[in-house]
């Protein structure tokens, strides 16, 4: 599918990771801070803990195997090349045996494709766990494998912090366009959690070959958790957040956005700006202020440092605060004129102060936003906006999702699509104070 306004730049992929074993994965996930509190460590262990159950909690060390009691057997694949090709696992009649506590006779009889003298529950019982744990006899016909299609999906996980019934309108927008361009194809979308939270029983389905097609993640996730999900399965795609040389990725234009905010709010005649912030320290948070301060400065403009604030989150409450701090900070003196906004659901809490605090939008202070979602238009006065379509975000990823869902390239691409710039009631012209 080719989209207008896409830019993309591709990196060579690093060499494969050594074999990961059991001790090695401890001692990777230890030195990293995020994961080194008892809530990050049993997430560690759920991801651990979902491949192998035939380990034990022995095999655990002491420091780590008490650190909760109802922690799952901590288990783990030995390498990558498992993970990536499980269909080329190779297991005896005897394990598939004693896994389903059958005789071996009864096993190879299913297996050789005699249904003769065997309940259609018991051969679809066996098919499908020899399937599953990667049986692949040679000179058996695909079709015999099981009688019932397989039904094809992807997984979504959200970055840490977001709720699946809470979401933010931005990755509820890129979660429908997915799903729309999944169901198209008639393969389904599994939310399997987030990254403080997963779902252990669904992330098991990853281990079906045939079956799940690789992993889209909203939003930005530390980088040993993204190595550990790479581990899991290395077909990956990220949105909203680049991991150049570990996966592809979808992104927004934030200097393309940043640069029609600050043309249109210039033309209006607009001077003197401020920024309210969100997620601070977050990479979308230093790309859309860097991206502003470009825009500014190619023009011969800056931004007083005092007029930029952020808050550690990106809601409407918190751009209720950022609004009131930049109001103390001016005092007396007149405040910016022009604010743009981290996004809109911050832009609807920092109109809503100004409105209540007396101040005219956009007669007196005109607010933007990074935003293209119904935030913008679904109260009034409804918000000008730039940034890049979410569907279209969902849309892409799907796409490069699915073109590589026989196994990674030898390449990744970081996609960044176009931004379109949409005025609304919050921008006006400078209003010119009468001598």
């Amino acid at each position: 599918m080719n989209i207008a306004g896409v830019r993309t730049a591709s990196k060579e992929a690093g060499q494969p990771a050594a074999e990961f074993s059991f001790s090695g994965l401890i001692g990777f996930f230890l030195p990293h801070d995020d994961f080194c509190g008892a809530k990050g460590m049993l997430v560690v262990m759920r991801l651990i803990a979902i491949t192998f159950p035939s380990k034990s909690m022995a095999s655990v060390p002491k420091h780590i195997s008490n650190s909760s009691a109802d922690s799952p057997p901590v288990v783990l694949k030995n390498s990558e090349k498992q993970i990536k090709s499980l269909k080329k696992i190779r297991i005896s009649q005897q394990q598939i045996a004693r896994d389903l506590g059958v005789s071996q006779t009864l096993v190879s009889m299913v297996l050789n494709g005699r249904k003769k003298g065997v309940s259609e529950e018991s051969y679809e019982r066996i098919w499908e766990h020899a399937r599953r744990s990667g049986y692949r006899p040679k000179g058996i016909a695909p079709e015999l494998i099981s009688t019932r299609p397989v039904t094809k999906s992807v997984g979504f996980i959200l970055r840490a912090g977001a709720k699946l019934y809470s979401q933010s309108p931005f990755f509820g927008h890129v979660q429908h366009g997915l799903h729309e361009s999944l169901a198209e194809q008639g393969i389904s979308l599994a939310f399997l959690g987030t990254e403080n939270d997963l779902d252990v029983e669904a992330i098991k389905r990853m281990r079906d070959p045939d079956a799940f097609l690789g992993l889209v993640i909203l939003g930005e996730v530390s980088r040993p958790f993204l190595q550990a999900m790479l581990k899991l399965d290395p077909r990956v795609v990220t949105v909203s957040a680049q991991y150049p040389g570990l996966c592809n990725s979808v992104t927004s234009n934030e200097e393309q956005a940043a640069d029609q905010m600050v043309q249109h709010l210039m033309e209006l005649g607009h001077t003197r700006f401020a920024y309210v912030g969100g997620n601070k320290g977050s990479q979308r948070a230093r790309y859309r202020l860097r991206a502003i301060e470009s825009a500014l400065h190619i023009r011969k403009a800056s931004i007083d440092p005092e007029f930029c604030i952020e808050a550690d989150t990106g809601d409407r409450l918190a751009g209720s605060h950022v609004s009131e701090s930049l109001l103390k900070v001016a005092g007396r003196n007149a405040p910016p004129t022009a604010w743009i906004c981290f996004n809109g659901i911050m832009a609807r809490g920092t109109v809503s102060h100004l409105i209540r605090k007396g101040f005219d939008v956009p007669g007196k202070i005109s607010v933007t936003a990074f935003d293209r979602t119904r935030v913008s238009e679904e109260e009034p006065p409804t918000l000008t906006a730039a940034d890049t379509s979410p569907e279209l975000m969902g849309r892409v990823a799907a796409e490069i999702l699915l073109r590589n869902a026989e196994g990674p390239g030898q390449r990744f691409m970081d996609t960044v699509l176009s931004a379109d710039l949409t005025c609304r009631e919050s921008s006006g012209p400078v209003l010119r104070r009468k001598n």
